[in-house]
């Protein structure tokens, strides 16, 4: 039976709860932002209980004698985290396994973090894990995440950094067959202008059942971060990990599904983008992004469940052709520079079609803001931001840059964005690839109708064949036929 949120219990209630288990036994090593999660439990009261060892190593020469030297030297890292829950977990079942090992399931908790400094000139974030087991001499389990500090005191980051802890490792050993739950139980007793968790990745023989890609997809959907990213193979990544000082290409679509306009979309916008003068073409990121609504069915209530296997089904294709993939909840395109500009400093390109260049020039899609849609330009076009428009065929006419004309008191700020190198055609697209639209083409995939695969890539047509994706049905065969027929004949006989 799935485990249930029980949202009363406190801080102090799941330490004590941890520690008056008798078979729950583990180490705690804490870099940075002091020692809170170990303190809840020692707070909380029989914490001899579950505590084995406590330790820090503030200084770096002490830090990797114990752990080792990092690369570039990075202590609130990814690397730090996993080398110390190693080291960790791997002292406790040498030195205890034989003492204790059949009626204990152990663990580690680590994190490496970076709180508010004395001038307030730093972001805070950090890493966080646990590796445990939950049979005693069972296998290991690793619950990793990143964690984005919001509070404008370090005392108070600190305070988050602790009661996060305690929660993680209360839903390892609680709501570790239940995901949603473990992720809405983070945030217990925290508040999400708090602390923002921009990555989680659950691995281990008892986390098989977990797909981190729509783990990654309930971070965003329940307001934990703003985007969540992963990578080709469908792992989690951090984004300051992935996009930091990095030229950045975002194509936005639905993908459903990718067919062969948004490849030449992608192709050709991206090779436009590696001729800008002020681009290091050898230091690019490509990212393909999923908002929320783009999810969803076209005007569909905001409130309407996604469907999980269709996302699925839009990633897979994506990763098949290399792609790395967003997931934001930035409908508009302003937002979505604002939040890779805190990443990357350099040049960045936006990937779009025409009719999002009207969408952009659309003053109703800014009537909450106080400045209008002079304030979200400011943000979209102050940057190091250039956008790149994908031409659109309407009625037998081909819509350009050249051909958009937005309302009259607008025109002058347009001409200034096109003189001023913001805004700039794609060149070179594939005109027969203008006619084919994506809702056709899905339609035509779940038709089963001949001649579908010529309007999507070849990798892609081969994916969704491979996999029955996007509701298509394989054509039955002479040998499923025959196979289907000699059923028919056993249930004559049989009756």
């Amino acid at each position: 039976m799935a485990a249930i949120h029980n949202k009363d219990i406190g801080t102090k209630q799941k330490a004590l709860a941890i520690n008056l288990d008798p078979s729950i036994y583990g180490s705690f090593a804490e870099i940075g932002a002091g020692q809170d999660v170990a303190a809840n439990f020692f707070k909380a009261g029989a914490s001899s209980g579950t505590i084995a060892k406590t330790m820090s190593a503030y200084d770096m020469v002490f830090s990797d004698a114990i752990y080792g030297a990092q690369p570039g030297r990075r202590y609130v890292s990814e690397n730090r985290l996993m080398a110390m829950l190693e080291r960790e977990y791997d002292l406790l079942i040498e030195r205890l396994a034989t003492q204790r090992g059949d009626n204990t399931t152990f663990f580690a908790f680590s994190d490496t973090a970076s709180a508010l400094n004395y001038h307030k000139t730093n972001e805070g974030h950090g890493w966080m894990g646990v590796r445990f087991q939950l049979k005693p001499n069972g296998p290991f389990n690793d619950v990793v995440l990143h964690v984005k500090m919001l509070d404008n005191d370090n005392i108070l980051q600190q305070q988050a950094v602790g009661i996060l802890g305690v929660n993680l490792i209360y839903a390892c050993f609680h709501y570790n067959d239940n995901p949603p739950v473990f992720l809405l139980s983070l945030m217990d007793d925290l508040s999400r202008d708090r602390i923002q968790i921009d990555m989680i990745r659950f691995e281990g023989p008892d986390f098989t059942h977990v797909d981190n890609r729509l783990v990654s997809l309930h971070l965003v959907k329940y307001g934990f971060t703003d985007a969540a990213v992963f990578g080709p193979d469908g792992k989690n990544q951090q984004p300051s990990e992935v996009l930091y000082k990095k030229h950045i290409v975002v194509v936005r679509g639905r993908f459903r599904p990718l067919i062969n306009v948004h490849l030449d979309m992608l192709n050709t916008g991206v090779k436009q983008f590696m001729q800008e003068a002020d681009v290091d073409s050898s230091n690019v990121v490509v990212i393909s992004e999923l908002t929320l609504q783009a999810l969803k069915e076209r005007d569909a209530d905001p409130l309407a469940e996604i469907d999980e296997k269709d996302f699925l089904d839009r990633v897979d294709i994506l990763c098949s052709l290399g792609q790395t993939v967003l997931i934001s909840n930035f409908h508009e395109y302003y937002k979505l520079v604002a939040y890779l500009s805190k990443i990357t400093k350099l040049k960045m390109g936006v990937v779009l079609g025409y009719p999002n260049l009207e969408y952009i020039f659309s003053e109703v899609h800014y009537q909450d803001l106080p400045g209008g849609i002079l304030e979200s330009f400011a943000t979209l076009f102050s940057r190091k931001v250039k956008l790149f428009i994908y031409p659109t065929l309407r009625d037998g006419i081909i819509w350009n840059c050249l051909r958009f004309y937005p309302p009259p008191h607008l025109i002058d700020l347009y001409r200034y964005l096109i003189a001023n190198n913001k805004i700039e055609d794609i060149r070179h697209y594939n005109e027969s690839n203008l006619s084919v639209e994506t809702d056709k083409v899905l339609q035509l995939i779940k038709q089963g109708a001949e001649g579908w695969e010529e309007l999507v890539p070849t990798e892609v047509a081969a994916v969704i064949k491979e996999r029955l994706l996007f509701g298509y049905n394989r054509p039955a065969t002479l040998k499923d036929n025959n196979e289907a027929a000699a059923q028919q004949d056993n249930v004559a006989t049989v009756v």
